[in-house]
């Protein structure tokens, strides 16, 4: 029997988790940005009206040491990327504004964050729709040596990846993808990969409450016909 949810991402990298009501992160001092941000999608977040953007970027007063602020990203040429979409959010306006708390962003080249990234974000919304409910993980890949931005030294990073689960019945299934930070003209479908390539990329486990048997199966390859019809043969 499955457990009622997949758990959160467990990993050596783990900082500290903090509960934002409708998404769990954990924050990584050294780079001043979450190294996951995992959260519940529900057909009915993202099938009504959505709310108006707020754009209220705001410092996470939960962070003890201090988040990264909009400062440090001004004249950098980098966009405040959300890690959770604020439109995954837009079902309320207290659900959205969460959304822009400063731990949520990360660097991201503007033509990567309003391009290939938010066409993924876009279908995973979709998916949300057509399954009822999706986990999402998603986040930076982070490392040492990387650029830095403003005064906190906000790490840049090369990759972003996402991980969703189709935790429901009939057909509980799985998708990874790992993008460059820049731009691409490809197909988000070019970048699916298999979770366990995405664990073994970031230190991370992914759905620890599952049962291993269940989760090496499932982690283990990517079935893209079991995402789009585009690849049903």
């Amino acid at each position: 029997m499955l457990p009622e949810n997949p758990g959160l991402p467990a990993g050596a990298e783990n900082g500290q988790i903090f509960d934002h009501i409708y998404y769990t992160l954990s924050y990584n001092e050294a780079h001043e940005q979450a190294n996951w941000v995992m959260y519940k999608l529900l057909a009915s977040y993202v099938s009504g009206k959505s709310a108006e953007r707020s754009d209220n970027f705001r410092i996470d007063p939960e962070i003890s040491t201090g988040s990264a602020t909009s400062d440090d990203y001004k004249r950098s040429g980098y966009d405040r990327g959300h890690l959770l979409p604020a439109a995954d959010m837009g079902w309320s306006p207290e659900a959205m504004s969460l959304t822009f708390l400063m731990s949520n962003m990360s660097p991201q080249e503007p033509s990567f964050n309003r391009g290939i990234w938010k066409k993924l974000e876009t279908r995973v919304r979709e998916w949300a729709i057509e399954d009822g409910l999706v986990y999402v993980v998603t986040g930076p890949v982070l490392e040492d040596g990387l650029p830095e931005i403003g005064e906190d030294k906000v790490s840049v990073p090369k990759y972003f990846y996402k991980v969703i689960l189709d935790y429901q019945e009939p057909e509980i299934k799985g998708i990874g993808f790992v993008m460059a930070n820049r731009k691409s003209k490809l197909d988000i479908y070019h970048y699916a990969v298999s979770i366990d390539s995405v664990e073994k990329l970031t230190g991370l486990d992914f759905f620890p409450a599952l049962p291993d048997e269940f989760e090496d199966a499932m982690e283990a390859s990517v079935t893209l016909g079991a995402w789009s019809e585009d690849f049903i043969q």
